[in-house]
């Protein structure tokens, strides 16, 4: 049925398509028994691909990567299709509008897109109200970051902010210090910012209950000593575990028109083109911490082989955006499936 309709979705602009999703997924909400009927079709249990990481139960490792659903709209809707987790984002403090449109650019003999949204979302507290109406069926990462118009002097307050406020209505929690298409915000690796940053969120851990992890996602952009000082980091700060990678701003062997991306200017590429280096640096992370920091692999997903590679390099989980939006919904069950095969 998807490659029917591909042809259609791809005839919008990439975010008009995205949001004529979100909307339909919202509209069979009043329709009965249309969850159970996705379900059906798409969702896929198996004992044997049940995970344990960082004191959370998954039902499988195969995750939503952050930006699909923004605000915290669709998180139940989108595990219909089989996710073992979701993760909501990047969300912000307030509300912010993101980067002027056109945003999205859809690379399609690459299996890639370039985004520069600019981290577009509806704030903070939109997530925890729907989070709050709807009890979410799966399991939540909230990704957070600062406003865009907030100095990195003051970032801190920002993810504080985020944090507090999502703290009881979510699992585990992704620090975004590394999307490349909001101004600054990839400074914020800088080990003296992002020491202030981490400290001041695994104190304000301290005062809570229930213990929610938190995870750093890093830019595949890094070169290996700027890791080393991310994972020392890490290891020594009390985080739990690294998402990687975000999209990157190198546009190495693309084989898309070269006009369509000049016209996405310094957006951050994802899909295939990212896989390589996403492996590189998963390996590199776990040799480097001796296999005891969690890895969330995220980037060029687009076969069930890659899913599979991209575990056997270490990986206690992964994630997908992009493959999802080029092989369609059955792509979470074709991955389970070869996994539990395997």
């Amino acid at each position: 049925m998807y490659k029917l309709l591909k042809p259609l979705f791809f005839s919008f602009s990439a975010e008009t398509a995205h949001k004529m999703v979100v909307n339909l997924l919202l509209f069979l909400r009043y329709i009965p028994f249309s969850g159970k009927i996705i379900r059906m079709l798409y969702h896929y249990k198996n004992p044997k691909l049940e995970k344990e990481v960082m004191g959370l139960k998954f039902d499988n490792p195969i995750g939503l990567a952050a930006g699909f659903d923004k605000n915290g709209d669709i998180y139940n809707d989108m595990a219909n299709f089989g996710f073992g987790f979701i993760e909501i984002g990047s969300l912000t403090p307030f509300e912010q509008i993101g980067n002027p449109k056109p945003r999205i650019f859809r690379l399609t003999q690459d299996n890639a897109l370039i985004n520069r949204m600019g981290i577009n979302n509806k704030g903070v507290r939109h997530a925890v109200r729907s989070l709050e109406n709807k009890k979410p069926e799966v399991i939540i990462g909230g990704n957070i970051s600062k406003c865009s118009s907030t100095p990195n002097d003051l970032a801190a307050k920002d993810y504080e902010k985020c944090f507090a406020q999502l703290y009881d209505f979510v699992d585990y929690f992704t620090i975004n210090v590394s999307c490349p298409n909001v101004k600054g915000l990839t400074q914020l690796q800088n080990i003296s910012m992002l020491s202030e940053i981490v400290d001041r969120l695994t104190a304000l851990r301290r005062f809570y209950d229930n213990y929610r992890p938190i995870l750093l996602k890093v830019s595949p952009d890094l070169t290996n000593e700027q890791l080393d000082e991310v994972i020392e980091l890490i290891l020594v700060s009390g985080l739990d575990g690294v998402v990687a990678a975000n999209t990157t701003l190198k546009r190495e062997n693309l084989v898309s028109d070269p006009q369509i991306v000049k016209s996405a200017g310094d957006g951050g590429l994802s899909g295939a083109p990212l896989f390589d280096r996403t492996l590189e640096i998963i390996r590199y992370i776990c040799k480097k911490s001796n296999g005891v920091l969690p890895v969330i692999g995220s980037g060029g997903i687009t076969t069930v082989d890659r899913a599979q590679e991209m575990l056997d390099a270490g990986a206690s989980l992964v994630q997908i955006y992009t493959g999802f939006i080029y092989n369609g919904p059955g792509f979470v069950k074709q991955i389970l499936k070869h996994l539990a095969n395997r």
